[in-house]
This record gives structure tokens, C-alpha cells and sequence, in this order.
């Protein structure tokens, strides 16, 4: 995990140079055709991702972006009215039999179904239209960091390319360079404080939100740590009631129009007594406060701030006492039916 999570920023690197005619082919197919509206699929790390593509490509596009459970067709066989939709499919094996039934369905009811996939010639590849690799290279662990983090660089690639955005296209190409200087960084006070941990929050907001379920995904899997993501709004309907001394709480917090909300929220949680960290870039003058490089865009931050999460995750596992890379009664690849 900790070499594959280390790779991350060479393969993105690799991943632009290699991926831009196929974005470029593919996005003059939405411009000459726009789509009515997207929908993704997908489960596990592969689902965090399309929760980022719903707030990429609903900010910065305009288009609603809706995630369709795979069980619709696999196990209820419910017809969907895809006919005009962009329907995109994230997987890092692609072997999956309910997803791969789902794409064929989507076809059949009229969308353009794009796989993002990481074996180029998995049965979900060759089930859609248009396949983006994610080309992270043999992902050995069974959590999944590399192929997770490419996912995302993929959605920003599409998003850049077809809103014709040139600053985040920039912004994109010097994401390798700021998770590099982030894997460095000092997150020595997370992995201290949850040596002994048994229960956590982790909020986030916005682009951010799809970081907070990856990161408490990964602290079930790799940890043992029971861990749930929210919403930073969504967490005041009820979850903060349990929120009190000692209870830890790791925020990822970007540059953005969330900036401001999420760190009350990181406040008001400190003042109750709970332990907060905070992953953000900038200079703040708040404790425990993770270390992240600044972007040129904030839709690039929680690329950098997960990067160097799976690091930290990595580490506060093998303190536990767990092997991060065999999680107990898990496999790299799950066939959900």
C-alpha cells in the first residue's frame, strides 16, 4: 500500500500525457451531441470517485450528475431511461458482473457509456463505447490508492478538456509536483492519535466529500477502525450529537466556496473537546492541522490531501498491529452480482 499510494504521483503524471487524445476524441463527441445528463456507477473506492465526478462535472459543467445503483438491473431488472445520457462506469478490475450488466443495460437504453477502468481489456471495457484507462499499473494491495487518485485525474481531464478549461487543465498538470511535496509533510499527530482509536468522524464538503469516504473506508479496511464519512452539513442533522470530549474528527477541507463553513464546523467540534485535525493547504493558526501543498485549482486538493492520507493510513495500520495490504476476510477484486 505505502509503495502504490508512493507512485501515485507518476502515474497521473503519466496518465495526462497518455489519456489526452482519447479525452480529447471523447469530448468532441459531448460537444457535438450534449448529453441530457450523467449518470455513474460504480462501488467501493470506484463510488467515492463518482461522488467527486457528481460535484466536477455539476460545478464546473452544469450538468446534474446522478449515481444509479448497480442492484437497478443486476438483481431488480428495472428498465432505466438512459436514452441521451453520458453514463460513466469506474472500476479499477472491471470485472465486476453487476456493473459490466449495467453498462450493456445503459447501452441498449441509448447512453454513451465511458468506462473508467484499469484493465483496458476487462468485460467493462469492452461493454462501453469509450474506455479512458486509468493506467495505474498492477495495483498489488487490496486497497486501492493509485487506481483511486487516477480515477479522479481522469474526471478532472474530461471536465477540463470538454468545458474547454485551460486553468484547470494547468492545474491538473502540477497536481503531480504538489503530491509530492505533501508526501513529505508532517501528518506525524493523525498517526499518534489514532493508535488507540476505536470509533471516528471524517467530514468533508463539497469536491472534499468524496476524500472523507475514501479516507473512512480505508480506515475500516485497513485499521480496523470503525470510521463514517459526512457531509459538513449533512453531519449537523444529527451525527454531531455524539460528538463530545475526546471523540476524534478528521476534516479535509479545500480552497472553495466550503472553506469557511467547514472550518466553523472544525471549531465548534474543538470547542466541545473532540480531536481535530484538519487537512488543508495554507498557513492556518489552528492545532493539529495536516500539512497539504497548494493547487491552482481547488477541484486538484483532495487529490494531493488523499494522496497523503493513504500514507498516513498505511502507518496508523501497521501501529495497530494490522497488515494494510491483506485486510482480514477482504479480496482486490469483488464480484458483486
Amino acid at each position: 500500500m505505502y509503495q502504490e499510494a508512493h507512485e501515485a504521483a507518476d502515474v497521473v503524471a503519466q496518465q495526462f500525457e497518455r489519456n489526452d487524445t482519447a479525452i480529447r476524441a471523447l469530448v468532441d463527441t459531448l460537444q457535438r451531441t450534449p448529453p441530457r445528463f450523467i449518470v455513474t456507477c460504480a462501488r467501493g473506492s470506484s463510488d467515492h470517485a463518482a461522488t467527486f465526478a457528481k460535484y466536477v462535472f455539476e460545478t464546473q459543467l452544469g450538468l446534474v450528475t446522478a449515481s444509479l445503483s448497480p442492484s437497478i438491473n443486476s438483481v431488480y431488472a428495472a428498465e432505466q431511461k438512459l436514452d441521451g445520457a453520458l453514463y460513466i462506469t469506474i472500476s479499477q478490475s472491471g470485472k465486476s458482473p453487476d456493473l459490466v450488466r449495467n453498462a450493456q443495460a445503459a447501452k441498449l437504453a441509448g447512453a454513451h457509456v465511458v468506462a473508467l477502468v484499469n484493465v483496458e481489456d476487462s468485460p467493462l471495457a469492452l461493454a462501453a463505447d469509450t474506455v479512458i484507462p486509468l493506467h495505474a499499473g498492477p495495483e498489488k494491495s487490496v486497497a486501492a490508492t493509485k487506481s483511486y487518485i487516477c480515477s479522479l485525474a481522469a474526471i478532472l481531464h474530461i471536465a477540463a478538456r470538454w468545458n474547454n478549461d485551460g486553468a484547470l487543465l494547468d492545474a491538473l498538470r502540477a497536481v503531480p509536483a504538489a503530491m509530492r511535496a505533501t508526501w513529505s509533510a508532517d501528518w506525524s499527530t493523525l498517526e499518534d492519535g489514532l493508535v488507540d482509536a476505536r470509533n471516528l468522524f471524517v467530514v468533508g464538503r463539497g469536491l472534499g466529500l468524496a476524500a472523507a469516504q475514501e479516507a473512512a473506508l480505508k480506515f475500516k479496511e485497513t485499521s480496523g477502525l470503525h470510521a463514517e464519512a459526512f457531509s459538513a452539513a449533512e453531519v449537523k442533522h444529527g451525527p454531531m450529537a455524539i460528538v463530545g470530549p475526546g471523540f476524534p474528527v478528521l476534516f479535509f477541507v479545500q480552497p472553495d466556496d466550503t472553506w469557511e463553513g467547514t472550518l466553523e464546523l472544525a471549531r465548534e467540534f474543538r470547542e466541545r473537546g473532540a480531536n481535530v485535525w484538519i487537512a488543508a493547504p495554507g498557513e492556518m493558526s489552528l492545532p493539529n492541522v495536516l500539512p497539504v501543498a497548494e493547487t491552482l485549482h481547488p477541484a486538484c486538493t483532495p487529490l494531493v490531501a488523499i494522496s497523503r492520507f493513504y500514507r498516513a493510513a498505511n502507518a496508523i495500520a501497521l501501529r495497530r498491529g494490522r497488515n494494510p495490504d491483506v485486510p482480514p476476510h477482504l479480496r482486490k477484486v469483488t464480484e458483486t452480482v
